[in-house]
């Protein structure tokens, strides 16, 4: 409970930052407003009001939230008697995390509050989905209203952290730009937009609900976003008892038509008659999109690379491309960093003519993504992949809506607006071969890859965590060390998920 209240305040400060207009800092005072006294908390609360009401109620709500409960004292937990997966190899040792903060700390001069004995278990850092298109009956293109599609990501949310993940980012396919945004966030701090009344009413109407229900983000983006479509949507944030969402991969629109894959050919672009403001949104591109595949053959799309990577950070990876090896060393070159799904959606590698695929074991390796279900990658050819390079190696789902629901024949959406035939983990189009994504979870992933590669556990689970964090310079996660989050899967020796723990807190158990 301590540290659902904590972190209840922390997401309530973030987003009313963000949609009030404020500058940073309410964060802050969310973590001091814990360890003041009443007293420095009516004087600093008195202080937020006079510079902003926003900021003064929204204040106010973190004083409540810190006097439910007692959180200075932390507590840490200590896991004894297991093996760290560190750098592709098991390591003999212990890990210590602090519940308040959500940290992994360095080892207590006193005895820890909480010791778990894992009698020999495996603790790894929770995995991080790089591509899923969604799970469990929805897909990210899928947008009805803001109210439902935050219900489908809690979803999402909640069904993969019994996989073992801890973050992931949505991947949205090749759909229109009227799909892709259509959204902004009320400027509350404008008195265009509605009158201080009405900004304190919304603000305070809001915090309460997350003080009742401490749901955070869900009803405060719910009650300060107009209605709109997919990216606005998938701004990196946390829930209560689930994965995190990191941000948005958008795979197209500029793709190569003849290497479509499940793609919609007629929604693809050329880089030089559209820019990345245009389609997603400038906020979008700004905040949301943290990934974007893209042909490098396509005329402007070096320029675009150094857009996105230069003036955006976006990391760019090279896909759905029928780019020669020289063309896509160009990419690397510009900006690119990684490869999607090789051998998938791209010319097949020949010992004359590599393509993108040959890029994976040359001097200037990008990280590459594989997706190890059994059906779109043989394990011949996904264990020659992986041992090219395990460094730069990353496994992915590609999973779509389908993935943990039974088989049978599924409705289109945006993306494919035709029926979808499930057979165990793979789906076509019906009536063709065409493949559309795996149904494959990604500890399912990490276990194919033990079991035909003969690599080791710590080999695979490095595929999943740190290959990823390197490749989206996230230094929050995908490793064992201090200062990470503690994001945290506890598992068997054969790779099998026992626990997943987030921040600190455990959000489920076989």
């Amino acid at each position: 409970m301590r540290r659902k209240v904590y972190d209840s305040a922390m997401q309530t400060a973030q987003v009313v930052e963000e949609a009030a207009g404020l500058q940073s800092g309410l964060r802050q005072s969310a973590t001091s407003c814990f360890t003041q006294s009443r007293k420095q908390q009516v004087q600093q609360g008195d202080a937020a009001l006079a510079l902003s009401p926003s900021y003064g109620f929204a204040y106010e709500h973190l004083r409540h939230c810190a006097s439910k409960e007692d959180l200075s004292m932390p507590e840490i937990v200590a896991f004894i008697n297991g093996c760290l997966c560190l750098h592709g190899k098991l390591v003999k040792s212990s890990v210590f995390i602090d519940r308040l903060t959500g940290l992994i700390v360095s080892e207590p001069l006193a005895q820890a509050d909480e010791i778990i004995d894992l009698k020999g278990k495996i603790i790894a850092p929770a995995y991080i989905e790089l591509q899923t298109n969604g799970c469990v009956g929805v897909h990210f293109t899928q947008f009805e209203n803001p109210v439902m599609y935050q219900s489908n990501l809690k979803k999402v949310s909640e069904y993969t952290i019994t996989r073992g993940v801890g973050g992931f980012w949505a991947t949205v396919p090749t759909v229109s730009s009227d799909v892709f945004q259509k959204s902004k966030l009320l400027n509350l701090s404008s008195p265009e937009s509605c009158s201080l009344q009405q900004t304190k009413v919304a603000i305070l109407d809001s915090l309460r609900r997350v003080a009742r229900y401490c749901l955070g983000l869900e009803y405060l983006i719910i009650s300060l976003t107009k209605l709109g479509q997919v990216l606005p949507q998938l701004r990196p944030q946390e829930f209560a008892e689930g994965a995190t969402l990191l941000g948005a991969h958008t795979e197209g629109p500029w793709l190569n038509p003849t290497k479509k894959g499940a793609h919609n050919a007629g929604l693809m672009l050329s880089p030089i008659s559209s820019s990345p403001t245009a389609v997603y949104g400038e906020s979008n591109v700004r905040s949301n999109v943290k990934m974007v595949t893209l042909a490098p053959e396509l005329p402007g799309s070096l320029g675009l690379i150094h857009t996105l990577t230069e003036d955006y950070g976006i990391v760019v990876s090279l896909g759905h491309s029928a780019a020669a090896y020289d063309c896509g060393v160009e990419a690397l070159r510009a900006g690119a960093q990684t490869l999607t799904h090789v051998f998938n959606a791209m010319n097949p590698l020949h010992h004359r003519t590599p393509g993108l695929a040959g890029l994976i074991s040359s001097p200037e390796a990008p990280f590459y993504s594989l997706i190890p279900d059994g059906i779109h990658l043989h394990p011949a050819t996904l264990t020659m992949a992986f041992r090219a390079n395990p460094d730069r190696c990353i496994l992915i789902t590609d999973s779509i809506e389908m993935a943990g629901l039974p088989d049978g024949l599924y409705p289109g959406h945006s993306q494919i607006p035709h029926e979808q035939r499930k057979e165990g983990n793979r789906v076509t189009i019906d009536g063709t071969d065409t493949l559309i994504g795996s149904c494959s979870s990604i500890d399912e992933c990490v276990r194919n890859l033990m079991k035909w590669s003969k690599c080791s556990l710590p080999e695979a689970v490095r595929c999943v965590t740190e290959n990823v964090a390197k490749l989206m310079n996230d230094t929050e996660r995908g490793m064992l060390e201090q200062g990470r989050r503690a994001d945290l899967v506890i598992l068997d020796r054969e790779g099998h998920v026992l626990q997943t723990w987030i921040k600190g807190v455990k959000v489920f158990e076989k």
